[in-house]
Formats: C-alpha cells, sequence, structure tokens
C-alpha cells in the first residue's frame, strides 16, 4: 500500500521529486568537498605543528641557550596583549638554574657581578626599546664561566615584531685557548727579541738567505759594514757585501752550499777604512721549517786578518826551525797529521840510509817503517803488525815528549824521541847511542871496582865531589865512626859528615871550635896529615888530598 502510494505521488508530481533528487545531491556533493577541505587543512596543520617541533626541537638541541621576548602579534586580534618571556632548557644547564626554564630574567641578571649585570640590562633596555642588536662577553658570578652574549631582533616579512632574543654562548673554552695563544705570543716575542738582541750583538756580520738565494735577515754588524740606514733598506735593495772587484762575497758560496747541501767556506780579502782585511765567509744550509724542498741558509763573515798573521808568522817560525833542524847533525823528520813525511834533513837519510828521491815523494809512516825493517833497523817483534799499528796510534796518543830506545838486532841501541808537532803530526829525532852506552857500562864497570877496593881498605874512606857532596864511602868508615849508611846515600856535606861524628868528642870544651878547626885542616891544601883522640880513647889520624877532578878523599887510620 505504502508503495503505491509512493508510485501515484511520483507520477501525480514528478517534477517535485527530480527538484528533491537534485537537492539531495548536491548536498552530498557539499558535504563530500568539505570533508576533503577539512582533511587537507588537518594534514597541513599536522605538518606546521610538527615542523614548528622541529624548530623547538633545533633550538633545544644548539650548543648555545636563549633568552626570548616573545611580543603579541600585532597584524591580528592577538589575545596575548602581553610580552611572554621564555627560557631554553640548554640556558638553564649553562647557568645552573634552580627553576630552569620557569626562570624570569631578572633571576636570569643575578647570576652576573653587579656591575655587569647593570650593563647587560642596558643592552637589553636597547635592543628591546630601539632594536639594537649587542654582543659583548661578561663571566659567571658563581663558576667564572666565559659567557659570550649576543642580542638581536627578529621581525617577520610584513614588518611585524616577533621576538627579541638574547643567546648565552659558553666561550670559557675558546677564552682559555686565546689566553694561553696570548700567553705563547707573548713568550714567543720576547723570545725573538732576545734572538735579535744575540745576532745584533755578534761581533761579527750575520745574514740569512731564503731558496732564491735573496736575503732575508741581516744583524747590525752586517748594517755597519755596508754602512746602510737600516735593515730594512739593506733587504729592499739586497745589499751584498762586496769585495775589491764589487762582487758579492758570499752568494756564489751559497749557490754551491745549497747545491751540496754541506757548509762551505772560503777566504776573503777586503779593504776597509784603507786597511787590507782578510776574512773568513762562510754558508752552511739548512732545510727551513723542516721542508726537504726549502733549502735556505745561514751566513757569517769573521775577521780572520789577526789569525792569518800569526799563521804566516808561524809559517815563517817553522821554516826558520826546520832551517835549524836541517843544519844539524842529529836525525831530524817531521810526519804531518795524515802520516805522510813532511820534512827530513840529511842527517835521517844518512842516519837511515835513504834515497833523497824515495824521501821526496813523501812516503807515509807505515811505508817507512815496512822500509827500516827490511833494512833490519828495526827491534825484533813478535807481531810486526801490531807494533805497526801502534806505532800510528801515538800520532793521536802523543801529547808532549816521549823519549825511548831501539834495540837493533845487530847490537846497536838508537835513541828516539818523538814529539807532537804544532801543525799536526810528529816530529822525530834519532841518535846512535851505541858507543854512548857502552862507555857508560864500562864507566860503572869501573865504578864498581873501585867501590870494591874502596871496601876492601882496612882504613876509613871518603871522597867528597867538587860540590862539596859525598860521593864515596866504604864499609870501613861506618865501623869505625858507627855511621848510618842511610845518612851518608844522602850525599852529606863536609860540615854535615864531621857534625854526625859529634857523639865521639863529647869531652871537648868547645864543639864549634874542633868542628871548625877540623874542617880548615881537611879543606886546607897544605895540611896534609893531623890525629884525632876520641872520648873513647881511640887514635885516629886523619888524611886529606885532592884529586885531579878538584874531589877531597879523606882517610881515616887507627893509631
Amino acid at each position: 500500500m505504502s508503495r503505491a502510494l509512493l508510485t501515484d505521488m511520483f507520477y501525480a508530481a514528478p517534477e517535485l521529486w527530480y527538484f528533491l533528487g537534485f537537492v539531495f545531491a548536491a548536498m552530498l556533493t557539499i558535504l563530500a568537498y568539505a570533508g576533503i577541505k577539512i582533511l587537507k587543512l588537518r594534514q597541513k596543520n599536522y605538518f606546521i605543528n610538527r615542523d614548528r617541533e622541529r624548530y623547538a626541537e633545533t633550538l633545544y638541541a644548539s650548543k648555545d641557550g636563549y633568552f626570548a621576548f616573545i611580543y603579541p602579534d600585532e597584524k591580528v586580534n592577538d589575545p596575548r596583549k602581553t610580552i611572554k618571556e621564555r627560557c631554553s632548557r640548554r640556558l638553564a644547564v649553562i647557568l645552573n638554574l634552580e627553576k630552569g626554564t620557569q626562570t624570569g630574567f631578572e633571576e636570569i641578571l643575578k647570576c652576573f657581578y653587579k656591575d655587569d649585570a647593570k650593563k647587560i640590562a642596558k643592552y637589553v633596555s636597547l635592543l628591546m626599546e630601539e632594536g639594537v642588536s649587542f654582543e659583548d662577553e661578561f663571566i659567571l658570578k658563581n663558576n667564572s664561566k666565559n659567557i659570550c652574549l649576543s642580542g638581536c631582533r627578529i621581525n617577520g616579512f610584513d614588518g611585524n615584531v616577533y621576538c627579541d632574543m638574547i643567546w648565552f654562548r659558553d666561550v670559557s673554552r675558546e677564552t682559555g685557548q686565546i689566553s694561553r695563544l696570548e700567553e705563547e705570543k707573548n713568550l714567543s716575542g720576547a723570545r725573538i727579541i732576545l734572538l735579535e738582541d744575540m745576532i745584533d750583538n755578534l761581533a761579527y756580520p750575520v745574514w740569512l738567505r731564503d731558496e732564491k738565494l735573496n736575503l732575508s735577515v741581516v744583524n747590525k754588524k752586517y748594517q755597519e759594514f755596508v754602512n746602510q740606514k737600516s735593515k730594512d733598506a739593506i733587504l729592499a735593495a739586497q745589499t751584498e757585501i762586496q769585495n775589491t772587484s764589487g762582487e758579492s762575497i758570499s752568494k756564489n758560496l751559497a749557490l754551491l752550499a745549497h747545491s751540496a747541501n754541506k757548509t762551505k767556506k772560503q777566504t776573503v780579502s777586503l779593504t776597509k777604512n784603507g786597511e787590507r782585511l782578510s776574512y773568513e765567509v762562510i754558508e752552511t744550509p739548512f732545510h727551513a721549517d723542516q721542508s726537504l724542498d726549502r733549502i735556505y741558509s745561514v751566513g757569517a763573515m769573521i775577521d780572520i786578518t789577526e789569525l792569518d798573521e800569526l799563521k804566516r808568522n808561524l809559517k815563517l817560525h817553522q821554516n826558520s826551525h826546520l832551517e835549524i833542524l836541517g843544519a844539524l847533525g842529529t836525525a831530524f823528520a817531521v810526519f804531518d797529521d795524515r802520516y805522510k813525511l813532511a820534512f827530513y834533513n840529511k842527517a835521517f837519510s844518512r842516519f837511515w840510509e835513504l834515497e833523497d828521491v824515495w824521501l821526496e815523494s813523501g812516503p807515509g809512516y807505515a811505508a817507512f817503517l815496512d822500509l827500516i825493517r827490511e833494512k833490519r833497523m828495526l827491534p825484533e817483534v813478535p807481531d810486526f803488525r801490531v807494533y805497526k799499528n801502534d806505532e800510528l796510534k801515538d800520532f793521536q796518543n802523543i801529547i808532549e815528549a816521549r823519549e825511548d830506545m831501539l834495540h837493533l838486532p845487530d847490537s846497536r841501541t838508537f835513541r828516539r824521541i818523538r814529539a807532537p808537532h804544532p801543525m799536526g803530526g810528529l816530529i822525530f829525532a834519532f841518535e846512535d847511542v851505541t858507543d854512548r852506552l857502552a862507555t857508560r857500562r864500562a864507566y860503572n864497570s869501573l865504578l864498581s871496582v873501585q867501590k870494591e877496593i874502596l871496601d876492601s881498605l882496612f882504613d876509613a874512606v871518603l871522597i867528597f865531589g867538587s860540590n862539596g857532596r859525598l860521593k864515596f864511602y866504604n864499609q870501613a868508615y861506618l865501623k869505625l865512626w858507627s855511621a848510618e849508611e842511610l845518612f851518608l846515600q844522602k850525599e852529606p856535606n863536609i860540615s854535615e859528615l864531621i857534625e854526625s861524628q859529634k857523639p865521639f868528642f863529647g869531652n871537648a870544651e868547645n864543639w864549634n871550635a874542633l868542628k871548625t878547626d877540623i874542617i880548615s885542616h881537611i879543606t886546607d891544601a897544605t895540611t896534609k896529615t893531623f890525629s884525632l883522640t876520641r872520648g873513647d880513647r881511640v887514635s885516629v889520624e886523619v888524611q886529606s888530598s885532592s884529586l885531579s877532578d878538584d874531589s877531597i878523599m879523606i882517610t881515616y887510620k887507627k893509631i
């Protein structure tokens, strides 16, 4: 029935139904469009909120803390009519704030010293009133951290003022590094001044060349030598010290030093104030900044005029001495510090029976030893190589004159003297002392025989030399006068010996007078014999006689 009713209504007024269907379809379309738009707005709002969160988290993650004064939006009817303060989490950590992000700006000012707080408040006042940015550094009151404050205003594209931001950055580490760098800079500056004073007070010119051989540094003495107003003028004009030919004394030398990477030296003659002077120029290369590609060189010019004069005088004296040595009959030779024969005299060639042609070739000391060994004119040794090496080592070991004897296989003996030469090497002197030693042995043998003869006599005998000292005594004297042999070995004079006889004359009233009388009788050439009676009642006949060498022989004989 209902269905039939609807059918009758449709057919009774079809236009109405068509209109109602159209309105219903339009409403559905409008609802669908509105739904889609709402979804898009929600999506847009989601991304806006997400971006806002990202920006907020980005600010929170910054190592700098901030305090913001946020203003109400003037372009819309903003319900927020007052300025809102916002403290960041990072700032709460930096300043160690008890209230955290809820801390107000007045409480933040309390973290600084009073004068600094006033200065910060003034900065902030200018920022908020006139938009004046600022940046300054302050020290926290509690922990002495260095905090850098920088204030700036943030505006929108439409000119609306968003907020005033004050950034807080902990620059304690940077400030400490800057302080250390400043201290190092001051120390380096002081050291540079000391180094400049050092090279400026050297007594000779000094300079530094770069890798292109250009002058980079000169000292005060260099400036005085080239007579320039300043060092800068010297470096600007590259003023070189020149020789008499107008050429640089050291630039070519520096090139050689750079090429060989070794110190180079040369002696130059310059005329200064009308006086001819000698200088030694030195160029020493080195790697600048430890770089193998950059080779600099430091140069110096040292006055050796006096040394050069001394060398010439030494050479003249040396030549004079060599001429004297050459004229002597003793065999002399000089072997230099390279063991080469530098000088010999005629007596040397005759002594060793060597040819002048071979000697003039400047043979080495080792070759000289080999040759005289072949002639059997060296001592026989178990190992000649060791002997020769020891001889060569003596060139460095001998620092004063040394004498030794060379005993040859043919029973000859050579006396050798070696002494250091002023110019290096050794001076040798050789002498055949075979006959002298034989004579000395014969003389010693004769003295021994004489001693035995004197000891075999019953009479006491003393012999005083020409110098008045006791030279000989026999055993009979020791027994007769109970003398101490140790005392006689000290070679007493006549007065000391007579004094030793005093115990035997204890009954003498005046010993000094008796002693003087005895000595006068002994030394008197006219007195031959006299007698003495000792305290032990022993009578002694004393006989004194002069020998051919002005010695005095005294004989004591019991009677």
